[in-house]
């Protein structure tokens, strides 16, 4: 699991890849923490190259949701692969979490000031 970091304005954007499982669920956290330390309002969580995550990286994201909630901020997760999508609906993390289908929609909805600063590749 590799996640990158992108300052967007009003939100920051963390895009992870590869498998978040029990062996990397701590790191996931860890960067997911370190994002929402800055992030003014939202933080955006594209999983588009997550193939797999297992219930130790969805406590990841509990943790820093809760986190968020007591700072006032938002956490979303945008462009899931059908299988994670398929673990978010089977866990009713799907109730839990705002999904959008693209980072560029969650970012419409979220922070759309920050739309300029998205790449649109």
């Amino acid at each position: 699991m590799n996640c990158s970091e992108t300052n967007l304005g009003d939100a920051v954007l963390v895009a992870a890849s590869g498998r978040i499982d029990l062996s990397n669920a701590d790191s996931f956290k860890d960067a997911l923490s370190e994002a929402l330390s800055h992030a003014p309002t939202v933080v955006i969580v594209d999983l588009g190259q997550v193939d797999y995550i297992s219930s130790a990286g969805l406590r990841s994201l509990m943790i820093v949701s809760k986190a968020s909630k007591a700072q006032g901020k938002s956490l979303a997760i945008a462009a899931l692969q059908p299988l994670v999508l398929e673990i978010f609906t089977i866990s009713r993390f799907s109730l839990v979490f705002p999904l959008f289908d693209t980072v560029q929609a969650a970012v419409e909805k979220l922070a759309p000031d920050a739309l300029s600063k998205l790449d649109p590749s």
